[in-house]
């Protein structure tokens, strides 16, 4: 049997949007539970040249539910400049995310392979199949953004293991 292109891209953005939902929840839990202003995480980065953590919850929407209407537009451009938004507002971000996701059927996904897209950043262009985009730079950044804002929770005490970051199986049923 083979699998389709719905099937490695929106199965996978799912499970891991909804990964990213349950630790922003557990990260919430955690900070009222020991007096801790979430909009204190929100600019918190790993390291002083990297992105905060409000960028890296950002991005992991826009790898995620963005990049499936950049396949169907043929064009996928980095976010512009963001304001940062609060901790709910990433929330509220990553949830629309999920419920937007979920709305995909996989005959849009699966019409899509082999249609020819871009990634534009400025005057550069880079060509890509619609699978090549999403399975060799979308689904990559995404998972990068993820475990960054993961792991930003986890140096300002959130207990997170590794399943809150894995989100939701696909078991057999």
């Amino acid at each position: 049997m083979a699998i389709s292109l719905y099937e490695v891209s929106v199965t996978s953005f799912l499970q891991t949007v909804g990964g990213v939902a349950g630790y922003l929840d557990r990260g919430l839990s955690h900070f009222q539970d020991n007096n801790i202003d979430p909009e204190e995480i929100v600019a918190t980065r790993l390291f002083p040249d990297m992105l905060p953590f409000w960028f890296q919850i950002g991005s992991v929407v826009h790898h995620s539910i963005d990049a499936i209407d950049a396949c169907k537009a043929g064009v996928f451009s980095p976010g512009g400049p963001q304001p940062p938004l609060t901790y709910a507002d990433l929330q509220r971000l990553v949830a629309d995310a999920h419920t937007r996701l979920k709305a995909i059927t996989p005959d849009e996904v699966n019409s899509m392979e082999g249609k020819d897209m871009f990634f534009q950043f400025g005057e550069r262009k880079m060509p890509f199949t619609v699978e090549g985009f999403l399975m060799s730079f979308s689904l990559p950044n995404l998972h990068f953004h993820a475990t960054t804002g993961y792991d930003i929770l986890r140096t300002k005490g959130v207990p997170l293991g590794k399943r809150d970051y894995m989100g939701q199986l696909r078991l057999k049923m």
